[in-house]
């Protein structure tokens, strides 16, 4: 397995980034866009009387009508005078949103303002179904109702502590030793949690796909779920992804039938944290994913491996953006695409 830096050159790295994260952000410009999506019309659906503020009298609601749904939220912060060629776009993962990359959970700055600062325009996007992107009706439009994910599950399946480590009371959950995760922040990142459904995923591809048409030629970093999208969009416009980032990806096309000469012109780096191999379905996940890497590199693509264990970074979770040392896993992030010509 291709392994992307020694212990030393990791150490060089952390020093580097030294003077990064001080000083005023010089903006040229902040804004929003919805994108994709499509129009719907319903119909048939009975009429109800609510009343909308407490102490209004009561208005007839009629459900029916023309709506616009299944957009992309997108939100942008341009520089002054970047050093990327590129603006670097942030996707979230599974049950989450946009809120993923801003201020982390216990009030320091995520990798919105680490990238910012390191020279990238930065896109931070809330999927179809997720955060300012809304909902929509369903079945009639969303085929299934919602689920939600409970915090026993963000704190097991994010690898925050092992199987069976959470509790209620928080000082009976147990942490892997020495975790990365501010843990006494950790109930304050549950509130991140949104409601997702299952059969959205042509819907969110198309919006995503529409995202990349109206911003790119652009670098994809990409969480967890949204990996999939990622590397669908990558394989559709290859000539506007210039490079994608696939942090702790949890799903992509299959590895034996895509068609990677389309791609091996986009070089693409995962990043994976630790404890990996404590958990089945983990190990799952990372082998399909060493798989479709394997396969890109065999096409001739760039396919490079950040396994942070094997740089002797140590204790980080599935949520490694929100971890202590997010801004060291950044910097080596913003090495790499450094060296893929990214930068001015």
């Amino acid at each position: 397995m291709k392994t992307l830096w020694t212990c030393a050159a990791a150490s060089l790295c952390i020093a580097a980034l030294a003077g990064c994260a001080t000083g005023a952000l010089q903006v040229s410009e902040v804004g929003s866009f919805h994108v994709g999506g499509r129009a719907v019309t319903l119909s048939g659906l009975p009429e109800k009387e609510l009343s909308f503020t407490p102490g209004a009298p009561p208005l007839k609601l009629d459900p029916n009508g023309d709506f616009e749904v299944e957009a992309l939220y997108a939100r942008y912060t341009r520089l002054a005078s970047p050093k990327a060629k590129y603006p670097l776009l942030m996707w979230h993962g599974g049950g989450l949103s946009g809120v993923t990359f801003e201020t982390k959970p216990d009030g320091a700055p995520g990798w919105e303002d680490y990238f910012l600062r390191a020279g990238y325009d930065v896109y931070v996007s809330d999927a179809v179904e997720r955060g300012r992107a809304s909902w929509a009706r369903y079945p009639e439009i969303f085929k299934s109702e919602p689920f939600f994910r409970p915090k026993k599950e963000g704190w097991e399946l994010f690898r925050i502590g092992d199987t069976g480590s959470y509790a209620t009371d928080p000082v009976q959950r147990k942490t892997f030793p020495g975790t990365q995760f501010p843990v006494a922040a950790f109930d304050q990142f549950a509130k991140q949690a949104i409601p997702r459904w299952g059969t959205n995923d042509a819907a969110t591809q198309a919006a995503y796909d529409a995202y990349v048409q109206k911003v790119c030629p652009c670098v994809i970093l990409v969480h967890s779920q949204g990996g999939n999208f990622a590397f669908n969009s990558a394989l559709k416009y290859p000539d506007k992804v210039k490079a994608l980032v696939a942090v702790e990806t949890s799903g992509s096309p299959n590895p034996d039938t895509t068609d990677f000469a389309r791609i091996k012109g986009v070089p693409m780096l995962w990043v994976w944290g630790d404890n990996l191999d404590k958990f089945p379905f983990w190990g799952r996940i990372t082998a399909q994913q060493e798989r479709f890497r394997t396969n890109l590199v065999r096409a001739g693509g760039t396919g490079d491996r950040l396994l942070l264990p094997e740089v002797a970074i140590h204790g980080n979770t599935h949520m490694l953006m929100m971890d202590r040392n997010s801004d060291q896993i950044g910097g080596l992030i913003d090495q790499w695409l450094t060296r893929q010509g990214i930068k001015k």
